[in-house]
């Protein structure tokens, strides 16, 4: 099932980036699309202009949104407890992600977004301003960098989106610990690529040593069974290209799969999924196979047939990325 911008930012997207030159956005999407697959840490600001700001804002914040909210979906199945009512965005860019949390929580009352770019800020209050959600029209939009030296205010959710892989190597430590220091919930997401896993398994690394407690998707706490260096473990989310978004990527497909890996950990101790699908279940009549990493910490995979009634009919349904079995 695809993954919607909610309709007001939809139509604040639209509205905001409908009226721009399109060579102009289209120059500002090669250009950030290059630096963006390059995978190296940022000097300076990525985003330089207003139209390279509302040009990410069209290329990359369905996108964004959609992997954030199906990220913050397994935090709530598995932390059925949480429920939060501070969230601080860092490096939040034009705020995809206080969209998501918002549209997962609705106890959530004080999100705050923090970013360094002028112009992200600016637009990102300009998308809010006609939410729905309350939440939303009311967040904190603050100028600022990541700096471990200055204490991050509490929050019961902090989240950092596609940022890891812009810090300096020798910076990301720090900063993840900056980061869960004072967070009842932290989520960090990077891009699916080998590169972007072998960032949230070091971050994974880091949050187990400082005691946190892992949400998803990992179903253990044990050594991570993936072999380093041969696969990495990354899920997949399918969002429709509508609107600016189409007309940006000015792709022939009307839709697209973002690829993305994640880990979300708590200060408090949670449940976890049994297991976790790693790739597309295997279909066949009367059988499904499922690779599965399982809760002993090992890589295994999993048949299921016609035989088992209930199981197999949930089997029938389940897509890569899912708990399995299914969370009640």
């Amino acid at each position: 099932m695809a993954t919607t911008l909610p309709a007001d930012l939809q139509s604040a997207l639209d509205t905001a980036i409908g009226g721009l030159p399109q060579q102009a956005l289209a120059r500002s999407v090669d250009r950030l699309s290059t630096r963006y697959r390059e995978g190296r840490a940022a000097s300076t600001p990525i985003l330089g202009s207003d139209v390279d700001v509302a040009a990410y804002a069209g290329y990359r914040m369905p996108a964004t949104y959609a992997a954030v909210r199906a990220v913050l979906g397994e935090v709530a199945v598995f932390a059925p407890e949480f429920s939060p009512a501070s969230m601080i965005d860092v490096g939040g860019g034009t705020g995809a992600a206080v969209w998501a949390a918002a549209d997962t929580w609705s106890s959530l009352t004080e999100l705050t977004v923090v970013e360094q770019v002028e112009q992200a800020l600016t637009l990102g209050r300009k998308l809010a301003a006609g939410a729905d959600s309350a939440a939303v029209r009311s967040a904190t939009w603050r100028r600022g960098v990541i700096d471990t030296r200055t204490p991050l205010p509490a929050a019961d959710l902090v989240t950092l989106s596609y940022v890891l892989g812009e810090l300096p190597e020798a910076a990301r430590e720090r900063t993840v610990r900056w980061l869960a220091e004072t967070a009842a919930m932290v989520v960090l997401i990077e891009p699916g690529t080998p590169a972007g896993y072998e960032r949230i398994a070091a971050a994974r690394d880091w949050l187990l040593g400082m005691g946190r407690s892992l949400v998803a998707p990992c179903p253990h706490e044990r050594t991570c069974p993936i072999p380093r260096g041969e696969d990495w473990c990354h899920f997949s989310t399918r969002l429709p290209r509508l609107g600016a978004h189409r007309l940006i990527k000015e792709g022939t497909l009307n839709f697209e799969d973002e690829k993305f890996t994640y880990i979300a950990a708590s200060a408090a101790p949670v449940s976890r999924a049994a297991s976790r699908v790693l790739r597309h279940p295997l279909k066949r009549k009367g059988l499904v196979s499922l690779q599965v990493c399982t809760d002993e910490g090992v890589l295994a995979e999993t048949k299921v047939t016609k035989r088992q009634g209930e199981l197999y009919r949930s089997a029938r349904d389940v897509s890569w990325g899912d708990a399995w079995p299914p969370a009640d």
